[in-house]
């Protein structure tokens, strides 16, 4: 009996967690990520040495001008192109803190839970086990806002690709232009440097274990 009590109250602990702890992404969060993601997305094409012609080919013979795609408007229209979509690979991390708790990947309370359906302990979240790595209310408000945002400063973008790549977008679009100096920016400068927040690492690891072990003596 003690030991079915553990695996439940366990399980339940795990499972509200992941409905307590929900909470909306604020602007520096959003603004975070989608500079991120955006950067991203144009490192990957940063090193192109393709040509684009551009312009039309008129009656006179005069030819297409040449430009290249690198700094080309192409270039960050295919950039910005559904980035925010790629926020809905986000998933809420609530063991950890601040910022740190949107990342993608599957976090340790989903991981454990997954771990215990595995084995055969019965775990109930209300959902459906198929709808649980869908995108979260959280992260799918983070999409809505970030939408919102690239729309709202989309000329500050365009700026910032056009004459001041040298400074990080992050800095040049969150702090000189979107958040206010009262705003909280701290988020900015949160880098995840692996599990040290509260049952990170080994620590979450020997809870499943304990779970696990309690909920095979059922």
């Amino acid at each position: 009996m003690k030991a079915l009590l553990l695996a439940v109250l366990c399980v339940c602990g795990l499972a509200a967690g992941t409905e307590e702890d929900e909470r909306l992404p604020n602007k520096c969060e959003v603004c975070k990520f989608l500079t991120t993601e955006l950067q991203e997305a144009l490192e990957k094409t940063g090193r192109s040495k393709e040509v684009l012609e551009v312009g039309e080919v008129l009656d006179t013979g005069r030819r297409r001008r040449k430009i290249k795609y690198n700094t080309s408007e192409t270039r960050l229209t295919e950039a910005v192109d559904n980035i925010c979509e790629r926020i809905l690979q986000y998933n809420v991390h609530a063991e950890r803190p601040g910022s740190l708790r949107y990342a993608k990947g599957s976090s340790q309370t989903m991981t454990t839970l997954k771990n215990l359906v595995n084995k055969g302990v019965k775990v109930d979240l209300g959902m459906p086990y198929e709808l649980w790595d869908e995108p979260s209310a959280e992260v799918t408000n983070m999409k809505k806002q970030c939408e919102t945002m690239l729309e709202q400063y989309e000329e500050v973008v365009e700026d910032w690709y056009f004459h001041h790549q040298d400074q990080r977008l992050e800095r040049f679009l969150c702090e000189n232009h979107i958040l206010k100096t009262s705003e909280q920016t701290d988020c900015l400068k949160e880098m995840w440097k692996g599990d040290t927040g509260n049952k990170g690492g080994a620590e979450a690891a020997d809870e499943e274990q304990r779970t696990t072990h309690d909920a095979g003596e059922l």
